[in-house]
This record gives structure tokens, sequence and C-alpha cells, in this order.
């Protein structure tokens, strides 16, 4: 590879049309904003219970039974997108999480935020399938990995803009008025409608049944399908364990096993995680396209095992600043590499169904993981029950080994 190609390889952004950043645009914001609305409730868990009179082991079912719903949500608007269009389908899943979203802010026990939160969780499964297929489709193959990595470091600025609005709006409104926020995604919705065209590659592709997408998605592809669900399942265990009471552990007293961190602490550290898992999503992508999505996931996993112990054992603000930021780098950034890999696995006519499909279900096997960091939590402390996702990540790295392909480079049509 010459200089130049080089050049022009890493510039995946030079000579793109105005269709490609426009669907670079709506997936982005789309993502941003999604886990803006989902992240919400991890900040502000500890006024939920305070207020319901509830434990840990109760907000990590709601945790649990949100992310059980985005399962439903890959499947319905996943269908939706491989058959009206990628656009309509991410402009209704972003209608649903945010109406979700609002409706928290109404709770008026325990029980209706769980449905609630159930009604978000729709919505936040059926935006990431469809966004994921609108890039892929838009994109190049040679630049996919790096595109989609940059789509996926939303995730980053979703998570630290929950932060953030947690930190201003809670102090002075409470609780309730840091999920009324989470109505603006809805705009995003109009932009999308009047912007951005659907790919020419979905366009000319066959439309197929409901029945049609099952048999091809769980027959012509059963091997494709259980391997990617059994890696995307024990690797979002892992996040959604460790991520989902983070905040709480760095709130928690140093007495009872935490950090003791206040508000505007806990706000600033997470910002600075982040940080640190932006760098990850984007790493992961020019990885993926240099060196291959297995290879690149097996050291994300890797990395992430041994980051966990490390991260919950340092001692100091530095040191916990700067562990925490790798931690988040190797823990996080893996999800870069499912839209790449679940859209080179899978042909055009069921691409967004099986993309929203395995990820969303992977995503709602892993609900397992925060009820059961609750549940560890209140028998044997915070610290121990954090350490059991690193197990998590490292049973991800097996699956990869074993059972997942190679697909650097595959041309869409050829899945």
């Amino acid at each position: 590879m010459t200089a130049s190609t080089k050049k022009t390889t890493l510039a995946w952004y030079r000579g793109a049309t105005k269709n490609q950043w426009r669907a670079f645009m709506a997936a982005y914001l789309g993502w941003m904003l999604d886990v803006m609305d989902l992240m919400i409730f991890s900040f502000v868990i500890v006024y939920v219970l305070q207020e319901f009179n509830s434990d840990s082991g109760v907000a990590g079912l709601v945790v649990s039974l949100g992310l059980v719903a985005s399962a439903f949500g890959g499947f319905i608007f996943g269908l939706l997108a491989d058959k009206i269009g990628r656009t309509k389908s991410m402009m209704a899943s972003i209608v649903c999480y945010s109406i979700g979203t609002v409706l928290c802010g109404f709770a008026p026990n325990i029980v209706a935020l769980m449905v609630f939160r159930m009604i978000v969780g729709l919505g936040v499964g059926g935006e990431w399938g469809a966004g994921a297929a609108l890039v892929s489709e838009t994109w190049p193959a040679k630049h996919r990995g790096k595109v989609l990595a940059f789509v996926q470091s939303a995730f980053a600025a979703g998570y630290a803009l929950a932060a953030v609005i947690t930190a201003i709006v809670l102090p002075l409104g409470g609780w309730r008025w840091v999920f009324f926020v989470g109505v603006f995604p809805a705009v995003l919705a109009l932009w999308i409608r009047r912007n951005t065209e659907e790919p020419e590659v979905w366009k000319q592709s066959e439309r197929v049944s409901a029945k049609s997408a099952l048999r091809i998605l769980f027959v012509d592809y059963r091997r494709r399908t259980i391997s990617c669900l059994a890696f995307t399942a024990a690797a979002s265990c892992g996040y959604w364990g460790l991520f989902t009471w983070l905040p709480s552990y760095l709130a928690t007293p140093i007495e009872d096993g935490g950090r003791g961190l206040d508000l505007m602490h806990s706000t600033t550290w997470i910002i600075f995680i982040q940080v640190g898992a932006f760098f990850g999503f984007i790493l992961f992508g020019y990885l993926a396209d240099w060196i291959g999505r297995k290879k690149t996931f097996v050291a994300y996993f890797v990395g992430a095992t041994v980051m966990i112990p490390v991260f919950l054992n340092i001692q100091g603000s530095v040191g916990i600043v700067i562990t925490g930021a790798v931690m988040a780098l190797l823990g996080t950034g893996f999800y870069s590499g499912f839209g790449p890999t679940f859209a080179e696995l899978f042909p055009t006519e069921i691409r967004a169904f099986a993309q929203g499909f395995v990820y969303n279900t992977g995503r709602a096997i892993s609900a397992i993981a925060p009820a059961l960091v609750g549940y560890l939590t209140i028998a044997f402390g915070p610290v121990s029950a954090l350490l059991t996702t690193a197990g998590f990540y490292l049973l991800a790295a097996l699956i990869v080994v074993l059972t997942i392909p190679e697909t650097r480079g595959a041309k869409l049509e050829d899945a």
C-alpha cells in the first residue's frame, strides 16, 4: 500500500456524498439521543429508590426489563426497516423512546416506572438496527468499520450528555424533570423525514415477509445467528453489569464499599470515562479495518477482563480517572464492531432485522447482569459484585475465537 493510498484509506470522510453525510448524521444523532434517554435512569437510580422506598435489586430489575423490551423493539422495528425503509423505521423508534422517557417522569410508583422503561426499551431496540443498516449500505466497504465506529462513538456522547443533564436539571427540579428532558429527541425524527434518503442497495433488494425473514435468519443463517447472539450476549452482560452500576458505585459511601463521590465529582468522572469510551469506539473501527474484526474483538474483550480488577483496586483520584478511562475504552469500544460485522454476515433483505434482532436479543439476555450485580451488591458489596463482570468479557473472547468468521472487506451483496 502506497503512502497516498494509506492516507486516502484513513481519511474516510474525503469525497463523501451529501447523502452519505445525511445518513451518517441521522444515525449518529439518533444513537446519541437513544443512549441519553436509556442511561438517564442510571444517574437518578438513588433518588428514585428513595422516593419509592425500593432497593438496588428492584432498580436492577427495572433496567433489566428495559433491556428485555429492546429485543422486541429490535424484532419489530427491524422487520419494519427491511419492509418500509431504514429511515421510516428509525423515525418511529425515536418517537417511541422519547415518549417512553417522558412517561417515566410521570410514574406514580415503581411498577409504572417498569412499564414506561419497557416502552423506552422498545424504541431503543429499534433505532440501532435501522441506523446501522442505513450507514452500512450507504458508505463503501473499505471505510465501513471506521464510519460505523464514529457512529458508535455517539454512545459516549449520549452517556456524557445524560450525566450533564442530570447534573444541571436534578438540583433544580428533581429526578422527574430529568426524564422530561427526554422528549427532545423526537424533534430529530422530523429532520430525518425531510433530509435522509433510503440506500440504493435496499431499494433494489427483495422485500420478504416476516415468515421468510425468520426462515432465512434461523434456518439458512442459523449458525451465524447463534454465534453472533452468543458473543453479543456475553459482551453485553459485561457492559451492562459493569456500567449500569458504576454511577451508584461512585456515589456509595466509602464505608459501604464505594468511592464516596458527590454528584459533581461523580459527573466529572463519568465525563472523563466517556472520553476513554469515545477513543475506544474510534480505535476499534480503525483496527477492525486494518487487522480484521475478529482480532480486534478478542483484544478488546481480553483487555477489559484485565482492567476491571485493576480499576476496582486502584487508589487515588488520578489512578481512578486513568484506569477508568482505559477500562471504558476496552469495555465499551467493542460495540463499534457489531454494526459492520453483522452487516457483512447477513443479506440485504433481512439485514436490519438480523442486526436489530441479534444486537437487541443479546442485550436482552444481558438483562440478567444488572439484576445479578444489584443482588450481589446487597450480599457481598459493590466491589465483589462488579468483579463478576470480567468473566462475561472473557467468555465473549472465547466465543469469538471459536465461532466468528473474519468479514473484513466483504461486499454487502455477497453476505
